[in-house]
């Protein structure tokens, strides 16, 4: 059993000894394999965080969102984004529930099981 517990704690455990770039960086990684510029996606995603028109709209960054194909852009645009909807996540540095954010949408939780294989795959490369 104890070690069950610490299974558990050890899957829970905040990745906050990585930077917010660290964590764009593994969304980049997975979003694009690393690719800059104008890489579109299935779903009109566009750039190298992959950021689709409403995404980019809610934040009102200024720009076009053809902008967006720029990665330190995208970067600004990603942070307005979880700065607005979960900002105690972004000063928690609870980097899962912001990969959810981002491949989900604000309304994530309520379709969590959707976006375990994304967070895997940005696990992976945080860890």
């Amino acid at each position: 059993m104890k070690i069950f517990i610490k299974f558990i704690l050890l899957l829970t455990i905040n990745v906050s000894g990585q930077s917010f770039d660290d964590f764009l960086n593994a969304i980049h990684r997975v979003e694009t394999g690393g690719k800059i510029g104008f890489i579109y996606g299935k779903n009109g995603e566009l750039g190298p965080l992959q950021i689709t028109k409403p995404y980019w709209e809610d934040t009102n960054i200024g720009g076009k969102f053809e902008d967006c194909a720029k990665l330190d852009y995208s970067k600004k645009v990603v942070l307005a984004y979880m700065n607005k909807y979960e900002p105690k996540l972004v000063r928690l540095k609870n980097w899962e529930e912001l990969a959810r954010l981002h491949n989900s949408g604000p309304n994530w939780r309520k379709k969590k099981m959707f976006t375990d294989a994304y967070w895997d795959k940005v696990r992976k490369v945080l860890w």
